[in-house]
């Protein structure tokens, strides 16, 4: 059960770790950081099912967010220049690459 995230770069610097792992039902949480934020960029997370395009899961400009499907929570740092995608209990269709993306 594998989870991977990549780093993307745009106008503003987004950087990930390169790969975590965990086991179904196993909480995990994916790092991003973005040194260089705007205050009026939008934090985005997707996520890639093997064989499909990113698909978004949740955006925010500064708040923390449940997510529903799957189950989790989006966490952003008090400067807003961290955030940290916590899935609860991820099952085998969970595997996937997240990945983190600031912009409008």
């Amino acid at each position: 059960f594998f989870f991977s995230s990549a780093v993307a770069l745009g106008r503003a610097q987004v950087l990930q770790e390169p790969s975590a792992e965990t086991t179904k039902g196993t909480a995990i949480s994916i790092n991003c950081s973005y040194p260089n934020k705007m205050s009026y960029d939008y934090i985005h997370w997707y996520h890639q099912l093997q064989g499909r395009g990113p698909a978004l899961l949740l955006s925010t400009l500064k708040d923390s967010k449940e997510l529903r499907d799957p189950p989790g929570r989006l966490w952003v740092s008090a400067d807003r220049r961290s955030s940290a995608l916590w899935l609860a209990r991820p099952r085998h269709g969970d595997a996937a690459v997240y990945y983190c993306a600031l912009g409008d």
